[in-house]
C-alpha cells in the first residue's frame, strides 16, 4: 500500500489525479511540485528543493527545506531520500516523466536508489506507469488502452515467467542490450510477472490516439 506520495516539478495535467485516494498519505513537494499540490487541494507534509523551477521559497504551514542549486542530488531525490529517512516503504511519485531526457532517466535511477534502500517506488503520469523490480512475483491489473513493456535494468533478468498477456513467456533470460520485451497486451484480468534474479524495469504505456 502506499504510504507516501511525492510531487515533483515536470508538466503535469493533475485532472487524472483522485486527490480522495491520497488521503492519509505523506505528502512531499519537490520544487514546483508544490503547484500540484495546490491544485488538488492536498496539504504537503514537506517542501523539498532548490525552488529554481518554481522561483520562490514557498512558505506554507509545513516543514520546508531550501537547498542551493549547486548540488549532487535532484530534488526528487532529496524528497525520496526523505521519505525513507521517515520510514516509508511504498512511494509514488508524479510529474517526474515527460520532458527532458535526462530528467525522465534520472527519476528512473531514483527508483534503483529506493529499491537499494529496501523501498518500492513507481513513477505516475496520466498516459504512463513506470516501476523497478527485484526478483519475486508481481501482478499488473489490465487497463484498457495500456501496453506492458518489461526490460532488463541488469545486465540481465533470469527465470522470468509471464501469464496472461498476449506474449507469454516461461522461465526466460532477457538482457539489457535488446528490447525482447516492448509493447506486450495484457489479455487476463491481470497478468503475473516472475522472475527468480535481476532487476525489472516495468513501464505500462498509454497505446490509445485522441
Amino acid at each position: 500500500m502506499i504510504d507516501c506520495v511525492i510531487f515533483a516539478g515536470a508538466d503535469m495535467d493533475t485532472s487524472f489525479i483522485d486527490a480522495h485516494e491520497l488521503e492519509n498519505r505523506y505528502i512531499i513537494c519537490a520544487d514546483r511540485g508544490v503547484v500540484y499540490a495546490k491544485q488538488l487541494g492536498i496539504k504537503p507534509d514537506l517542501i523539498v528543493g532548490d525552488f529554481d523551477s518554481l522561483g520562490y521559497v514557498p512558505e506554507e504551514d509545513c516543514d520546508v527545506l531550501a537547498f542551493k542549486p549547486e548540488k549532487d542530488d535532484t530534488d526528487l531525490m532529496i524528497a525520496v531520500k526523505q521519505a525513507l529517512s521517515k520510514g516509508k516503504k511504498n512511494l509514488r511519485i508524479y510529474a517526474a516523466l515527460g520532458g527532458r531526457l535526462d530528467h525522465t532517466f534520472a527519476s528512473i535511477q531514483t527508483l534503483s536508489f529506493a529499491l537499494d534502500n529496501g523501498a518500492r517506488a513507481e513513477l505516475v503520469s496520466q498516459s504512463e506507469f513506470v516501476t523497478l523490480l527485484d526478483a519475486g512475483e508481481y501482478s499488473f491489473e489490465n487497463k484498457a488502452g495500456r501496453s506492458l513493456s518489461l526490460f532488463s535494468y541488469s545486465e540481465t533478468v533470469s527465470g522470468l515467467t509471464i501469464k496472461g498477456v498476449k506474449y507469454t513467456l516461461e522461465n526466460a533470460q532477457i538482457n539489457s542490450s535488446f528490447p525482447i520485451g516492448i509493447s506486450n497486451e495484457i489479455i487476463s484480468d491481470k497478468a503475473t510477472v516472475s522472475f527468480e534474479k535481476g532487476r525489472l524495469l516495468v513501464i505500462c504505456s498509454s497505446v490509445t490516439t485522441s
